[in-house]
């Protein structure tokens, strides 16, 4: 009885333990985002190329969304805490690396170290979390909150680049993170516990190393060929990266114990909420970076300006995080997942209204409607994609789709980012690969300036039309073929979600 209710009524201690937990949590999210603003003080301090640039934004989040399955599997297997207090020390040394890089080459290599780092968190976290919360409601709850802070700190991370880089260097992003480390490696051992989980067969290391560089070589392959152009490089490396996916996609067919297993994937539910948990987070992340150019590199804005700008959609974002839970309760997991694809469209296509010379209102009317879209995606994405499986498959289910986050987060840099970059390099005054490597360029004529801002724009058109229209696509197939009543796995609303 009496562990009964103490399973029912966590004390002081689990809130405590949860406030600790979500301070990594935050710092894996922002630092997905925090480099958004802050891209072009550290293109004016270091110089990189088109190339560099791209790298120093998605090494990241490719890091975290290709190693967040194996390390859910080696925590399970030598300690949740234990790897979440390691993973926590390596981030925030490779934090205070990256903050003193000298070079694009080494900032380039501590952000891939932050990465990985940032991979052994999200899975480690969760499991802790799980333990200090017993009871299936509170449990749910303090999931919820778990949840909302990520997508926040996604949410929040330019605007606080932003508002650092108005008085320090750009080096300050990374340096905010070293506070939270400490205070977690301090608390950590007294409020928390060692989590474990019995988990047959070993890890697949070849499994592993596949998906890392199949999409690692086909990102670089995207990436150089929109910068530098599709030469014998690109192409042999795209083609060695799209055979290492294939052979990491065959082996894991069979495994007994894969990576990733793409058997769910037949589940429609289950693979509508998937490509649900990579498409927002892909035009999320592209908008979000190519926005902050076109704030302060086309209009000229500060960055503080910048920040500001993006500051309502940032809230609307979060707030609608926090608020969704409520609203699938009353209009059903069907209706949101249908509906934050049209928002994100909506808000994606009214970009196309802004220009060289003006745009703001317009750019935080799309952020607005789009962070509408957003902040639901990122709130019903998990449990559904949870729901639609057995529950000896939850595991495998939600790896999968904290998985598609971080890679989504990454693609949407790498592809959208790139197609804008290929767009610039066609139609601008080719002096320069980027537009901010451009500007710096000194003794350019207005003719020539206008040029590469028209250029930068018309590749942001064309990023947005691209991501909105498969956003309306998604939409459209989700309206056709998700089935009308199907069950949440919240303990709490047992009733069907429509």
């Amino acid at each position: 009885m009496n562990a009964q209710r103490v399973s029912h009524s966590p004390g002081p201690r689990a809130w405590l333990g949860l406030l600790v937990v979500l301070g990594p949590v935050l710092l894996v999210a922002m630092d997905g985002s925090v480099l958004f603003l802050a891209m072009t003080k550290i293109s004016e301090s270091l110089s990189p190329t088109a190339d560099q640039t791209l790298w120093i934004l998605d090494v990241y989040g490719f890091a975290v969304g290709s190693l967040l399955i194996a390390f859910g599997n080696i925590g399970d297997r030598y300690g949740r805490l234990k790897l979440l207090m390691t993973g926590t020390a390596v981030f925030g040394a490779a934090s205070a690396g990256a903050a003193f890089a000298p070079g694009p080459e080494l900032l380039i290599a501590f952000r891939a170290l932050m990465g990985v780092a940032g991979a052994t968190l999200l899975p480690s976290a969760l499991a802790v979390l799980s333990e200090l919360f017993t009871d299936p409601r509170r449990r749910a709850k303090a999931i919820g909150i778990f949840a909302a802070t990520f997508a926040a700190g996604f949410a929040i991370g330019p605007v606080v680049g932003g508002q650092l880089l108005s008085s320090f260097w750009w080096g300050s992003v990374f340096l905010i993170n070293l506070p939270v480390v400490v205070l977690f490696l301090v608390l950590a051992p007294v409020l928390l516990r060692e989590v474990r989980a019995t988990r047959t067969g070993r890890i697949d290391v070849l499994s592993v190393a596949l998906s890392a560089a199949g999409i690692l070589l086909t990102v670089y392959a995207i990436k150089h060929g929109a910068t530098e152009g599709l030469t014998a490089a690109p192409v042999a490396t795209g083609i060695v990266g799209i055979v290492t996916l294939g052979w990491f996609a065959r082996r894991q067919l069979r495994l007994a114990h894969p990576l990733i297993d793409f058997s769910l994937f037949r589940d429609r539910v289950f693979t509508i909420a998937a490509i649900t948990g990579l498409l927002p987070l892909a035009a999320w992340s592209a908008m979000a970076y190519l926005g902050g150019i076109y704030l302060q590199s086309v209009l000229g804005l500060t960055v503080l300006d910048a920040a500001l700008v993006a500051l309502p959609g940032a809230a609307v974002l979060t707030v609608t995080c926090i608020v969704t839970p409520a609203l699938v309760a009353r209009t059903g997991t069907r209706t949101a997942l249908i509906g934050c694809h049209f928002f994100i469209a909506a808000g994606l296509l009214l970009l196309l209204v802004t220009s060289v010379s003006s745009g703001i209102g317009w750019y935080v009317a799309a952020t607005v409607i789009a962070g509408l879209g957003y902040g639901i995606s990122f709130s019903v994405v998990a449990d559904t994609a949870v729901a639609a499986v057995p529950a000896e498959r939850a595991g495998s289910a939600a790896a999968i789709a904290e998985t598609s986050n971080e890679i989504g987060n990454a693609l949407g840099i790498a592809l959208l980012g790139s197609l804008a970059a290929l767009i610039f390099r066609l139609q601008g005054p080719g002096v320069a690969g980027t537009l901010n490597e451009t500007l710096q360029v000194p003794g350019l004529t207005t003719a020539v300036i206008g040029e590469a801002k028209s250029a930068f724009v018309t590749g942001l058109h064309l990023a947005a039309v691209i991501a909105g229209i498969l956003h309306a696509a998604l939409g459209a197939f989700a309206l056709r073929h998700l089935p009308r009543a199907f069950t949440s796995t919240d303990d709490a609303s047992p009733d069907p979600v429509t």
